[in-house]
């Protein structure tokens, strides 16, 4: 079906796929109205419908950035067991032969990838919902807003938080105007991962 693709629906997927290896995340429709010059949003979502019908990508529904290209090639990152989007929890031990099957067009593939699944909702309005599944890149070190994996030294547990150092100490920030930040010492504070992407669970 590509012979009955218009030019611009032919261009898409370059254009996708280029997004995704200078991003590490795919495009959303404004994105793409912008860069190809559609006139409205309602034009992207007709060409990519045709895209859809023709093999080319697939969309994940109510997903902001749920393209994703059907001939991406794949690659494996291990699942490291889940992360409390909440208060913080015990670390459980990981199953070291359980991975994940991503694709490019979810992130670029690199070195210290791994997965976790998301319990609790104190990230909920930086779209991460309990159930979720987050890819982390593996870091020591975290800037300012930076979405992280830490582990909490003094109590053994760990916490998905937003990254704040202020007033010599680190504020913790959930993504949940009904939580509380965490306050504690740097030295408290290891990180363990940045989040790169997220790949909702939930409808």
């Amino acid at each position: 079906m590509e012979e009955q693709l218009s030019e611009r629906q032919r261009r898409m997927p370059g254009f996708i796929e280029q997004f995704v290896e200078e991003n590490g995340y795919p495009p959303t429709y404004e994105e793409i109205r912008v860069a190809l010059g559609i006139s409205t949003k309602s034009l992207v979502n007709h060409h990519l419908d045709a895209l859809e019908g023709a093999g080319c990508l697939a969309r994940m529904p109510n997903t902001p950035r749920g393209i994703r290209l059907s001939q991406s090639k794949t690659f494996r990152v291990p699942k490291l067991g889940t992360i409390a989007a909440g208060f913080p929890i015990t670390a459980g031990d990981p199953d070291p032969d359980d991975f994940l099957e991503l694709t490019r067009d979810i992130v670029a593939e690199q070195e210290g990838l791994y997965a976790l699944r998301v319990a609790g909702n104190s990230m909920i309005d930086a779209l991460v919902n309990d159930g979720d599944i987050i890819i982390l890149k593996q870091e020591n070190e975290a800037r300012n807003g930076d979405m992280v994996a830490v582990w909490l030294r003094d109590r053994d547990e760990t916490t998905l938080k937003r990254f704040y150092r202020e007033n010599g100490h680190v504020r913790l920030q959930p993504a949940n105007p009904t939580m509380p930040p965490i306050y504690v010492h740097p030295a408290a504070v290891q990180v363990q991962g940045r989040v790169v992407a997220v790949i909702r669970q939930s409808p």
